[in-house]
């Protein structure tokens, strides 16, 4: 089955054409400006596609596995929209998009919080009213989902033991970042929450912050509800810190020609990721493996030994590959004192798509309802 996955991010749009063996045949990375245009455009070039695979970063309370679109599915992604406003309503486009392109196709929506949809209440409910909970749907929802569970699954393969059997730490750093518990092949802890901005310090996010603060800037200071989004989704984190955009490649060089600021954002981000990192081994009641991905976690050597220096304790050693650039492949970087096995990971989320496409497709009906 060939499919074409359909992965919209805040800032691009990535478009690839998997063949049966998972052999990337199309590869399209563009602007998000017009993602509905680029789905369309896509289709009309790519008359072989047997299936879409999208991904999509919330699911909502419901839609909790990849599902067959149908006008219930979109209803559900509609409602869910608001839960993160930045990324599902251009993924919604893209994938109406795609059925208004090619109505014959089936379309699968794969979601970032399904792989997080069976984590334990003690780590799934915030401490507030149970009404709040039941009445508002609130729960730590999770993310990163797709680039966890394809993690999960090739850090398997590459040590040749069963997911099920490993209790792995999976860091996925890029412009948004994440850290995973998972235990048995399923997560049991992340540190993003009710929506992409819980968490670890990310490249224009401000992760987690007191929610006092908030208050207190909001009552006492005027500041409205719509700046402090602004300010927190997009003017936070390494950008706000250091200033420029939050790449981490400048931070990290910045940093070393003694620039203060940058010296300050590149040390809190550290922290907050090993103190993440040990809180996700604690959440496991131990540690197997540890995984990084994404831009960062893939590209920054500096970050990865940094963070992992002050983590001996849990038995974590790496080695340095002294370099800051993405590898060309997978790589284990295990140091030869280490408890733990510590790998890079290139994040293939197409992968993950076109996998859960697939099954989806064997799971539901051989011509399924299309349309809205």
């Amino acid at each position: 089955m060939r499919v074409l996955v359909v992965n919209v991010g805040s800032s691009s749009v990535k478009l690839r054409v998997l063949d049966g063996p998972d052999d990337v045949v199309v590869a399209d990375d563009l602007a998000a400006a017009d993602p509905a245009a680029a789905v369309e455009r896509r289709l009309s070039e790519s008359r072989d596609v047997d299936a879409v695979g999208h991904r999509i970063v919330h699911g909502g309370p419901h839609l909790t596995r990849a599902a067959l679109v149908d006008r219930r599915v979109i209803g559900e992604l509609r409602e869910a929209s608001e839960l993160a406003p930045v990324h599902n309503p251009p993924a919604l486009a893209a994938l109406e998009a795609a059925l208004d392109a090619a109505p014959e196709l089936p379309n699968v929506a794969c979601f970032d919080t399904a792989f997080h949809a069976g984590m334990p209440a003690e780590a799934s409910l915030y401490a507030i009213p149970s009404d709040w909970t039941e009445r508002h749907r609130i729960r730590r929802y999770g993310f990163h989902g797709l680039s966890v569970a394809y993690s999960t699954r090739q850090a398997g393969q590459l040590l040749g033991l069963p997911p099920e059997e490993m209790r792995i730490v999976v860091c996925h750093l890029g412009a948004g970042a994440s850290v995973t518990a998972v235990r048995g092949g399923r997560s049991v802890d992340t540190t993003m929450g009710f929506t992409p901005l819980e968490g670890l310090v990310m490249a224009r996010r401000s992760g987690s912050v007191d929610p006092g603060l908030l208050l207190w800037l909001e009552r006492s200071r005027g500041v409205s509800s719509s700046e402090l989004e602004d300010v927190l989704e997009h003017r936070s984190g390494i950008a706000g810190m250091a200033g420029g955009d939050g790449d981490m490649r400048a931070v990290v060089q910045a940093a070393a020609r003694g620039e203060t600021r940058a010296a300050t954002a590149l040390g809190v981000y550290i922290h907050r990721l090993r103190a993440a990192i040990a809180a996700m081994a604690a959440a496991m009641g131990g540690l197997d493996a540890i995984v990084f991905t994404g831009g960062v976690g893939e590209g920054s050597d500096h970050v990865r030994t940094t963070a992992c220096a002050g983590l001996g304790f849990l038995g974590i050693e790496i080695e340095s590959t002294g370099r800051e650039d993405p590898p060309d492949e997978d790589l284990e970087l295990t140091g030869g004192r280490a408890r733990v096995r510590a790998l890079v990971v290139r994040a293939r989320e197409d992968l993950q798509i076109a996998a859960e496409t697939r099954d989806a497709l064997t799971r539901g009906q051989a011509t399924p309802p299309i349309g809205r």
